[in-house]
């Protein structure tokens, strides 16, 4: 049994980044810890949670809220990567593969979040 959460594509893309920016943070510096890991994670673990609590809502508009929510905090990841690329905590290798990915995944949910009525 599944939620149906669960067989969104947009969801199962953003479980997988978020795994994703937590090995890239674990890289970063001890100093990092409370500010550029934190937010990272924290934004990228929201895109996920955000498609799942919209997804299970009571109506579409509330669905689509959610889907912002979810654009968002990946539109704050994507800076969070910029913040690291800037810092030489990335090379610039590394940033754009995850770049690449997340640029996809919000043309993604940015169609998805626009079908939804």
């Amino acid at each position: 049994m599944k939620f149906k959460f669960e067989n969104l594509i947009i969801w199962q893309k953003a479980m997988d980044f978020a795994e994703e920016m937590n090995l890239l943070s674990d890289n970063f510096p001890k100093k990092e810890i409370f500010n550029l890991s934190s937010q990272i994670l924290r934004a990228s673990d929201s895109i996920a949670l955000n498609i799942s609590e919209g997804a299970i809502g009571q109506s579409n508009p509330e669905f689509r809220r959610f889907m912002g929510y979810s654009i968002r905090s990946l539109a704050e990841v994507v800076t969070c990567l910029h913040k690291a690329k800037r810092r030489n905590y990335i090379t610039e290798e590394v940033f754009n593969v995850h770049y690449e990915y997340a640029f996809n995944l919000m043309n993604m949910m940015t169609a998805f979040k626009q079908k939804i009525k």
